[in-house]
């Protein structure tokens, strides 16, 4: 695996060491059957958020196929959409299968340059709309695991209030908030979520303020997505009795007395679809979502810190919730 970190003159002089190599290479690729996949991440593979839930995602693939079956390079801290294109461009030129553009922010450049690369699969997400017949969406249920977690701060807040750190008003985070809000009202209606937005999905710093903020008026129950939360579990963290719920992926390790639980995106099945998909020739065109339904979500619980402070009761409720999820009992309502 090779890793190409962010900075377009990086990026360039690796692609070219590629693009001398990948003439003597194609016939052999095709020949063994590589799979080649390429992976452009705003962050690093190593964020304990967004970024690295794909990037693990991808590897566990390459580890289970072999990685004589699948090669795997990866672009990080591709925040500017102008380097970001450039890569993804460069990746498709070199013939690389699967170029996975992982943000939302990252769809108009797949609708730029997907036609020109017919027989390459494209995909991005949290994204719904598959425009093109080489371009995957896909679709992480934010809100169910979210609706989840707003249970556990509905049950165990003592102040009454639940700070949320959000990044930006759009995608992936709506979606997570309001299934958050959902939880937390459907057991107790007198709870006040306090939300705030950073503006960006990578400020740290401001996240770690807004979480300062949000435990100095009172909150003893903290939530937020994307690659900065971060910053707020740092600030947590210094607090006794504070406590974090996580998305994305379980981000314990931060903040072991600190990170109760965590709703994790498992990647895999969704990059195996679409390697199974161009074995049968389908490059794109779908729509592919992430649930607790398909096993693609999946709640992780901090068992050393939650078998101390999270009761039986709060437990139970959680279990029948995600249950009643699956059989679509519960409908978590989307604005």
């Amino acid at each position: 695996m090779k890793r190409i970190f962010g900075g377009i003159m990086v990026l360039s002089l690796s692609l070219m060491v590629g693009t001398a190599l990948f003439a003597s290479g194609q016939a052999e690729a095709t020949e063994d059957e590589t799979v080649r996949i390429a992976v452009v991440i705003p962050s690093t593979i190593d964020d304990m958020a967004w970024s690295q839930a794909m990037y693990e995602g991808v590897l566990s693939v390459q580890r289970r196929l072999g990685e004589d079956k699948v090669q795997v390079d990866v672009s990080e801290r591709l925040w500017n959409a102008v380097d970001a294109g450039s890569a993804i461009r460069q990746y498709a030129s070199q013939g690389y299968d699967i170029v996975i553009a992982h943000g939302a922010q990252y769809q108009s450049l797949l609708d730029d340059i997907a036609p020109a690369f017919p027989e390459v699969t494209f995909a991005y997400g949290t994204g719904f709309r598959a425009d093109h017949e080489n371009v995957y969406a896909y679709d992480p249920h934010a809100q169910e695991g979210a609706y989840l977690l707003g249970i556990v701060a509905g049950m165990k807040t003592r102040s009454g209030i639940v700070g949320l750190v959000g990044p930006v008003e759009s995608g992936d985070a709506i979606k997570y908030n309001q299934g958050f809000v959902q939880g937390v009202e459907s057991v107790n209606s007198d709870a006040e979520v306090r939300v705030a937005y950073t503006g960006s999905f990578g400020d740290l710093v401001a996240a770690g303020e807004i979480a300062e903020t949000h435990i100095t008026a009172g909150a003893d129950i903290l939530t937020g997505s994307a690659q900065q939360t971060v910053g707020a579990i740092r600030v947590v963290d210094e607090y006794d009795g504070v406590y974090w719920l996580s998305t994305d992926m379980d981000q314990s390790s931060l903040a072991p007395q600190s990170v109760l639980v965590a709703q994790a995106y498992d990647f895999e099945a969704v990059v195996q679809q679409m390697i199974d998909n161009r074995e049968r020739g389908v490059l794109g065109g779908s729509h592919l979502p992430l649930s607790f339904a398909n096993g693609s979500l999946s709640l992780v619980w901090n068992d050393a810190l939650a078998s101390e402070v999270i009761s039986p009761e709060i437990r139970e409720n959680v279990e029948t919730a995600m249950q009643m999820i699956i059989d679509g009992e519960i409908e978590i309502e989307l604005q």
